[in-house]
């Protein structure tokens, strides 16, 4: 078996009480799955 890049796909965004930004992303390929946080403040906003 032949390693391969990570191909992330983001699945869905939500959002925590507290505010936090959370991404669900998986891999095309494989079918990995990440989570990810972003605390609040933290997120850059485009201009």
């Amino acid at each position: 078996m032949g390693a391969h890049v990570h191909v992330r796909l983001i699945q869905s965004l939500g959002v925590t009480e507290d505010g936090d930004l959370i991404e669900y992303s998986s891999c095309a390929e494989c079918g990995a799955t990440w989570v990810r946080k972003y605390p609040e403040g933290q997120v850059p906003v485009p201009e």
